[in-house]
């Protein structure tokens, strides 16, 4: 079962949910952790283990090769993303907006666009008990997240069984990196917060999860502040509210020091086991 934990916006606890709810699963059930927040990956503050595997990511960049070009600037047509361009007598790449399509090196008459490997990013592999967390993270410059991302979640699937409780951390907010980490997902947790931003972005998440056909539930972190009209949104729109984690200074004391909140507050366990039930009776439900 695949459960993506995402958010309209950054900050409102995603990353706190995602480790802490893995790490209680953990407890008694395998549970795989799967960062794919790969701009900015943080999980790893918080979650340690032994280095299994580790490898290095690359995409597929079209290189020019001026041998055989007639310049006839079919590659350039064909690209979506200004990736390729001709000017004047050569033809120039650029590897930052380059989606590695093919497009333009397949449709070359005279192959002079091979593609070739280019480095987006590394994957890392720890083991800890029960809990598998796979991280994985761009290099510095690279743009685009959506391969790595893809690559990361392939990595998943071909190493864990389909019945094992897989989480992914995902990006924030509702571009292409966050359509990536959820389309595949079974079921979708929104962490949210109680103020006029939270619920402002929390709309935009829900109306993006419904365009991908997602089930869905709400998390409210930070519970206490704000006001009630995240929870009268989601009763208005059938959507449940399945945990709401109190907003305490104690919490940001622990969280701040690098360390797991659900076991020196039991307030929190509690939400966290009404996610666990939450994610149980969905997947008896669905016999997923």
């Amino acid at each position: 079962m695949k459960i993506a934990i995402a958010s309209g916006k950054g900050g409102t606890g995603k990353t706190t949910v995602s480790t802490n709810l893995t790490s209680l699963i953990a407890e008694s059930n395998n549970v795989v952790l799967t960062d794919l927040d790969v701009e900015e990956p943080n999980s790893g503050l918080f979650i340690s283990g032994k280095t299994l595997h580790e490898e290095d990511k690359f995409k597929m960049i079209p290189e020019w090769k001026n041998d055989e070009c007639i310049l006839c600037g079919n590659c350039q047509k064909v690209c979506n993303f200004n990736a390729v361009m001709k000017l004047g007598e050569m033809i120039m790449v650029f590897p930052e907006l380059c989606h590695g399509c093919y497009a333009c090196s397949e449709l070359c008459p005279t192959k002079s666009l091979p593609m070739i490997p280019k480095k987006m990013g590394e994957l890392k592999h720890y083991k800890s008990g029960n809990l598998d967390f796979i991280e994985s993270k761009l290099i510095i410059g690279e743009e685009q997240a959506v391969p790595l991302i893809k690559q990361t979640i392939d990595y998943v699937d071909e190493n864990f069984q389909k019945k094992i409780i897989k989480i992914f951390d995902a990006p924030p907010g509702t571009s292409c990196p966050v359509i990536e980490a959820t389309k595949d997902a079974d079921l979708i947790l929104l962490v949210t917060e109680p103020t006029p931003f939270g619920l402002h972005d929390l709309i935009l998440a829900i109306d993006t999860m419904k365009e991908l056909k997602k089930e869905m539930g709400v998390i409210i972190n930070r519970f206490g502040i704000g006001d009630a009209n995240v929870e009268k949104y989601c009763e208005e729109h059938d959507i449940p509210i399945i945990a709401k984690i109190p907003n305490m200074r104690k919490i940001a004391e622990i969280y701040s020091e690098g360390n797991l909140i659900y076991s020196r507050i039991p307030e929190v366990r509690t939400q966290l086991e009404n996610i666990i039930s939450f994610i149980s009776n969905y997947q008896q439900e669905n016999i997923l």
